[in-house]
């Protein structure tokens, strides 16, 4: 997964609560989650803050495939997947999608 991967299922939700514009107002934060070992790490800015929407470039360093220039994570595992945090559940992009 990467920028590229993360614009186009934006669009494939567009319209439902799959994306971050549409459920933030009910508490669900954009996050990831690493299918393989259940880690949920929330999409943080730069400074540590949370994200308003899915960044990948400061998740962890062992889900990355590759690297920026700058160190930053330009690629993540094809085990981790975007979804949102909410309650400290994690919900995938299709299950907000139906709501």
């Amino acid at each position: 997964m990467d920028n590229r991967t993360l614009r186009t299922e934006n669009l494939q939700f567009a319209g439902t609560a799959g994306v971050s514009e549409n459920n933030s107002a009910l508490g669900f934060k954009p996050a990831f989650l690493h299918r393989e070992t259940g880690q949920i790490e929330i999409a943080r800015m730069s400074n540590g803050q949370p994200a308003p929407v899915h960044i990948i470039s400061w998740l962890p360093a062992e889900w990355a495939t590759s690297f920026n220039e700058d160190g930053t994570v330009k690629s993540i595992s094809p085990q981790i997947i975007a979804g949102f945090v909410c309650n400290n559940d994690f919900y995938t992009r299709e299950q907000l999608a139906e709501l």
